[in-house]
């Protein structure tokens, strides 16, 4: 085929025990390459799905080391090795060694908590993801943007909100960027109180074609609503854009050493141009703290 693995990637733990047994074994009757299960727990299943995998002969299944595992994060990778120890899938991990690197770990997860950037919601198993079929990544950037709205009792709203965005957009597949379309729209919702009362530019351009053809029918109304009579892209998106190159090495010419610095300012044209201007203050030996030193000393004699 190409391929050097295939990775069966479960962004949101919906692949159940059974069937991961089931896939995996029909995999490695067919093929010859490794054979990757990429799960997390969200949903609970996460162990048992990993345990079954590995029964059925998967050659790699990701972990997490059990202070930030579990929950939208991997199964405990202990959990696994000690299950496995002294069987035929034994990993030969050092449980000992593992639970040294989990005591220093459990310090920072303390400390990520204390400061914030760790909910501990999102360790938690919620089996109501087997309902809303929710990512993951997907569920802690709502937690954040709920945080942000101080709307974190919405919680649920949101992820019962979810089903209805995903299937009036036509059944968009929940990874980035359309995970994080569906669930800005989700939020925005539920706090406007109002569905689609507000829609953001991105819905607006997934109902207009520019991620590409969804695989279910879109919801019509959702649509007029969000695009009015915009003509619908029906063929590849990026079929429609102008070349640009030519205008980004103008514009970054003064900047850009390479054709990486000239994509780098294509892609992120503000972010870009302030990194290239201070690399290449280090690049030709320009202390970039004396030069910010002489602008705070100009702006107090000019004031």
């Amino acid at each position: 085929m190409g391929a050097d693995t295939i990775c069966i990637k479960d962004m949101a733990n919906l692949l159940l025990p059974v069937d991961a047994y089931n896939l995996v074994k029909k995999l490695k009757e067919v093929v010859s390459v490794p054979i990757h299960l990429h799960t997390h727990n969200t949903t609970g299943t996460g162990d048992m799905t990993n345990l079954m995998a590995a029964w059925a002969g998967v050659d790699i299944v990701d972990c997490a080391l059990s202070p930030l595992g579990n929950g939208t994060s991997q199964p405990a990778t202990e959990a696994l090795v000690a299950t496995l120890k002294g069987t035929e899938r034994d990993t030969g991990l050092d449980l000992g060694k593992l639970s040294e690197a989990a005591s220093h770990f459990r310090s920072v997860a303390g400390k990520l908590k204390e400061q914030g950037d760790l909910d501990p919601k999102v360790l938690n198993v919620d089996t109501n993801t087997l309902l809303y079929q929710v990512p993951g990544g997907m569920l802690s950037n709502l937690i954040s943007q709920l945080k942000q709205a101080n709307a974190e009792d919405k919680y649920y709203e949101v992820l019962a909100e979810i089903p209805r965005v995903r299937e009036d957009f036509g059944y968009p597949p929940l990874v980035t960027p359309t995970s994080q379309i569906v669930g800005s729209q989700a939020v925005l919702n539920v706090l406007a109180g109002e569905r689609y009362k507000m829609i953001t530019k991105e819905s607006k351009g997934l109902l207009r074609g520019e991620y590409g053809q969804v695989p279910g029918k879109v919801n019509e109304e959702v649509r007029k609503k969000a695009i009015g009579d915009d003509e619908v892209i029906t063929c590849r998106p990026a079929d429609l854009l102008e070349p640009e190159m030519d205008k980004y090495r103008e514009e970054a010419k003064d900047l850009a050493r390479s054709e990486e610095d000239v994509l780098s300012y294509a892609l992120f044209p503000q972010v870009a141009a302030k990194f290239l201007a201070e690399r290449n203050k280090k690049l030709d030996g320009v202390d970039t703290a004396e030069d910010e030193v002489r602008t705070i000393i100009v702006q107090d004699l000019s004031e």
